[in-house]
């Protein structure tokens, strides 16, 4: 798969509400919860901050990053949306994810999309986790 086919892949799995109607709706965290199991449940392993709100998440977020960066700690940062490239979603230090590795996630958990059927947002929660 090439970079722009996994995006294509991904982006198929948006729930648009005036598509699918009501199945679009997950009231539950089943599937993440589903799909981080199958990865070997890597939220249990990394210490998280949430942030949430209304206005300000995502500068928030990047000023904490960055400040815990400085100070010498490994960071991962998950925002969406995305401006230019979908690797913007999740930083490792700054450095945005390679789009090798958004090719491998997604054909490393290809089976369980299948299977479990999670929609974008958990499928990029879960790479970010991963």
């Amino acid at each position: 798969m090439t970079y722009k086919e996994t995006l294509s892949f991904l982006y198929s799995q948006l729930p648009m509400y005036s598509r699918v109607g009501a199945a679009a709706y997950k009231k539950d965290i089943g599937n993440a919860v589903a799909l981080c199991k199958l990865l070997g449940d890597p939220q249990n392993k990394i210490k998280c901050i949430h942030i949430a709100g209304t206005n300000g998440k995502g500068s928030t977020a990047h000023m904490l990053a960055s400040i815990l960066q400085e100070a010498g700690y490994k960071t991962g940062l998950y925002t969406s949306p995305h401006i230019k490239d979908f690797g913007e979603r999740i930083r490792i230090n700054g450095e945005m994810i390679d789009q090798d590795y958004v090719i491998r996630f997604v054909e490393k958990v290809k089976p369980a999309i299948e299977e479990i059927s999670p929609s974008f947002f958990e499928l990029t929660v879960a790479m970010a986790l991963d």
